[in-house]
């Protein structure tokens, strides 16, 4: 059984939150608009770089949702919303807690924000080896869970690009992280998905990264 953890705990995460999706680059979720089909579906991956719930270190941890919708989740108009998570499998049974507590919008913050906006019908949530690695420079994002997930992009770049540069947007409409953070762009070179019904295998479509902040708990 998992351990509980104190729900009136503050709580803090810090890190990496990437997707990659079938829209066309750029995605226009972003920018709080239809995408680019009519409906999308993709993988949604965060690395914590540094977090706590309460006395419960989170530092490292990750987070893969695989998910998907018909119509602008943004202007509440969405239908046909699913998710499936997996939660890092080294966490002890504290961390998987306070990472259920959080992520499951049961203690405020942005997630519970965003949980109640898009809604989903969940399909699973089990604790899984989930791996995600950020580039410093921004680089490339990859997220793996073995034979499930595979999800990597590399930055976006052009011939009017300067070298080494990164393609961003200030204050997007539509952040899945919440207000405040800029979006890197990408371009997927990788996203295949086999579990829970989700099921694609595609490359060359949109992803972008952005860092979160996130805060919680009683004031």
């Amino acid at each position: 059984m998992t351990e509980q953890v104190a729900t009136d705990a503050r709580w803090h995460l810090a890190g990496d939150w990437f997707d990659v999706c079938k829209c066309a680059i750029p995605c226009p979720c972003t920018f709080a608009q239809p995408p680019t089909y009519g409906d999308c579906e993709g993988v949604l991956a965060w690395h914590i770089q540094e977090g706590n719930f309460g006395d419960v270190r989170l530092d490292g941890l990750n987070v893969v949702m695989l998910g998907s919708f018909v119509g602008n989740p943004w202007t509440r108009s969405h239908t046909d919303p699913y998710a499936a998570v997996f939660f890092d499998d080294r966490a002890d049974d504290r961390q998987r807690a306070a990472l259920q507590s959080i992520f499951g919008g049961e203690v405020g913050g942005w997630p519970a924000e965003f949980g109640e906006m898009f809604g989903p019908e969940m399909r699973g949530v089990e604790f899984a080896p989930v791996r995600v690695e950020v580039d410093d420079d921004l680089a490339t994002w990859h997220a793996e869970i073995p034979g499930r997930v595979s999800a990597s992009a590399e930055a976006l770049t052009g011939p009017t690009t300067p070298e080494g540069a990164r393609v961003q947007v200030l204050n997007a409409p539509g952040s899945e992280v919440g207000p405040g953070q800029v979006a890197t762009w990408g371009r997927a070179t990788t996203d295949n998905a086999d579990a829970y019904g989700f099921s694609w295998n595609r490359s060359g479509k949109s992803s972008k990264h952005f860092h979160f902040d996130w805060s919680g708990g009683p004031d």
